[in-house]
């Protein structure tokens, strides 16, 4: 069987500039993902999709793979995952005959991970006959008590509606049912619904819960320090 691992790091971060280089005690943030991919027996290849000669270098330094840079055309400000995620693959299909049967999707900005999860989640799927699976924690607040506005001179719109519970945006938070946030920890997905299917989950998407401490994803200065803090007090994966 064969996983590949594919992060995803383009240069043109305008909200923190270099961020996926940025050093995270000591390190630059994307060598986590990578060194999380290498910890891993089940995952074969290690690639990083990247736009940016300086992001290649540094992954390369710590043992990633980069086949080929990533065109500008896919590494815009609204460039999809599935646009990157389908670039790499026709472009190894093509030029190294390679086709993986998983692809295991890192995203730096999410550094804080364990073995055993990313290990028990390929597992999952692969003994599943899903599309693909994501990592799932509870969400830190109920959707029962949101709503869309379509224009604020004009009645709100319950988001979530059940004929089960009346009134749901009026029930105290514990009598109503729990609901579940896909975080950026990993994603999982058969090298077919890609490919074949054109999507990155397909319509049957595996969950794999966990705790939601593991929901630390970097976008500002102070993210890094939470991440850093975080990683210092607890066993996750982490240069020695």
């Amino acid at each position: 069987m064969e996983i590949l691992a594919i992060i995803p790091a383009r240069g043109g971060s305008k909200g923190l500039p270099g961020k996926n280089i940025r050093p995270l005690l000591g390190y630059p943030l994307i060598s986590y993902s990578i060194l999380a991919a290498q910890k891993v027996p089940l995952i074969s290849r290690v690639i990083v999709s990247t736009d940016d000669e300086e992001i290649a270098s540094v992954s390369t330094r710590y043992g990633a793979d980069i086949p080929t840079l990533r065109p500008a055309e896919y590494a815009q400000d609204f460039s999809s995952d599935f646009e990157v995620f389908d670039h790499m693959l026709r472009w190894l299909k093509g030029n190294e005959n390679y086709k993986p049967d998983y692809v295991v999707q890192l995203r730096p900005t999410s550094p804080v991970r364990k073995v055993e999860h990313i290990t028990a989640s390929i597992e999952k799927l692969t003994r599943s006959g899903c599309d693909s699976l994501r990592i799932v924690t509870e969400a830190p607040v109920t959707p029962y008590k949101m709503w869309t506005i379509n224009n604020f001179d004009e009645p709100m719109i319950p988001l979530i509606e059940q004929d089960e519970i009346f009134e749901p945006f009026n029930q105290a938070r514990q009598q109503l049912p729990k609901k579940y946030w896909q975080i950026g920890y990993l994603d999982v997905i058969r090298y077919d619904t890609i490919v074949e299917k054109r999507s990155m989950t397909g319509k049957n998407i595996l969950p794999y819960y966990v705790d939601k401490e593991f929901a630390i994803d970097i976008d500002t200065l102070g993210d890094f320090a939470v991440a850093e803090l975080y990683m210092e007090n607890n066993e996750c994966i982490k240069f020695a």
